[in-house]
């Protein structure tokens, strides 16, 4: 839960300014276990009551491992640059009165605001399908916001501990600029992608940087956690822009702006396009029977067999109501079934309504799936992600599902619908 003086910081007053939200991919309007404190699948930015923000005061290059220990004693913010045993560059943060400062990382201890888990494929929550290894930073980010217009928010990579400092090691990467200050990246980085034309329909996606701790924009390393830094990109910034991408890693966050949510679809905007298609009485075109796709406060806690549910033929998009025949083989998580009203041959799912309104691009009816999950929503957000490359592990990039994170078909990221409408 918030200690008190989160609380204080983070509740919304009576007119409370919201700078944006952060959103996890890979979840469908909340972590599966319902969300729980500071562990959840979104989370609103807003003014704090008081300044938290920390802007660079001063450097000092230390020789003894005391000396250094002095400063963090000091209960000043700091990070240290770990040369070599013998000499260790700290830099000295002072109260900045124009920002505010919000911390996204693993830990559960009061300096990180959000804790954000491995996002596992297919919308299941870590503490059922434990990571070994957790890729994550316990202090992985934080976003900077300017509590004045046009309250621009800005990230950087790593987040002060629980003494206030951030912590690189001999082992990080890590240099001194032409102008003398020190910078560094993190273990596996904190990657960062910028959509083209923002987050609307028209948008394209942008190049995959890495961000420093001092918040400059890199090229991407040979590998994720390489000691070398890719090379500086000078007319980049760190600046998050509405539909901005942040990789942790482990998981993947999208930035929305407050003026960009105030565009986006609401869940009152969704439920009423679920209720328009229901309300056409869509039918099985096999079976006759009605279908409706269920409310999206009861779609988690219902099973996959109810008969009203609409099940589709990914292959071709025919809808129909579940049953079970048309076998043609097993392969992979998906039965290959042939479809009665084309006997075209394909995975054959439940279809579930994306409920996470962050995650559309427009107002659109709910028309296309993604394959092969069977998530469905707007056309043009399903085109949308189908050509978002998302960091997958430490290496690779994948299109995914955003309201589960399942890896999308390379030859087919998306179906559109067929509905059949009623014979009466």
């Amino acid at each position: 839960m918030f200690s008190s003086s989160q609380e204080e910081h983070c509740a919304p007053s009576k007119d409370p300014v919201k700078y944006g939200e952060l959103v996890v991919l890979g979840y469908n309007g909340s972590l599966p276990n319902g969300d729980r404190g500071r562990r959840k699948s979104r989370f609103a930015l807003y003014k704090r009551t008081k300044a938290n923000g920390v802007k660079p005061s001063s450097m000092h290059i230390h020789n003894t491992p005391q000396e250094s220990k002095a400063v963090s004693s000091k209960g000043l913010h700091s990070i240290s640059y770990t040369l070599s045993r013998h000499q260790t560059v700290v830099v000295e943060y002072s109260h900045d009165n124009d920002t505010d400062m919000f911390q996204i990382g693993r830990s559960t201890e009061s300096p990180i605001d959000f804790v954000v888990t491995d996002t596992i494929s297919g919308g299941q929550e870590g503490e059922e399908n434990p990571i070994t290894q957790s890729t994550i930073s316990r202090f992985a980010c934080r976003v900077v916001c300017e509590r004045n217009p046009p309250y621009t928010a800005r990230i950087f990579a790593a987040g002060f501990d629980s003494s206030k400092n951030i912590f690189l090691g001999e082992k990080a990467a890590k240099w001194k600029n032409p102008d003398g200050h020190m910078d560094g990246l993190t273990t596996n980085g904190v990657l960062v992608m910028h959509p083209k034309g923002g987050f609307t329909e028209e948008s394209k996606p942008g190049v995959w940087r890495e961000i420093s701790v001092c918040g400059d924009v890199y090229t991407l390393r040979e590998t994720r956690s390489a000691q070398t830094p890719g090379k500086l990109v000078e007319n980049e910034s760190n600046i998050l822009l509405d539909g901005s991408l942040v990789d942790l890693c482990g998981a993947t966050l999208l930035w929305r702006t407050a003026e960009g949510l105030f565009h986006a679809p609401t869940q009152k905007h969704l439920e009423a396009l679920r209720q328009e298609i229901n309300a056409a009485r869509p039918q099985c075109p096999v079976g006759l029977n009605t279908l409706a796709f269920p409310s999206m406060n009861r779609t988690r806690a219902l099973t996959s067999l109810e008969d009203k549910q609409p099940w589709v033929y990914l292959a071709c998009g025919h809808v129909h109501g579940y049953h079970n025949w048309g076998h043609r083989s097993e392969q992979g998580p998906h039965t290959q079934r042939e479809c009665p009203m084309c006997r075209v041959v394909g995975p054959y799912v439940l279809l579930c309504l994306g409920s996470e309104p962050a995650f559309y691009v427009d107002t659109g009816a709910p028309t296309h799936a993604f394959v092969p999950c069977g998530h469905v929503c707007s056309e043009k957000s399903v085109r949308y992600w189908s050509e978002i490359p998302l960091p997958h592990g430490t290496h690779a990039f994948h299109a995914a599902c955003p309201f589960c994170a399942t890896q999308l078909t390379l030859t087919q990221g998306w179906s559109k619908l067929i509905f059949q409408g009623p014979v009466d």
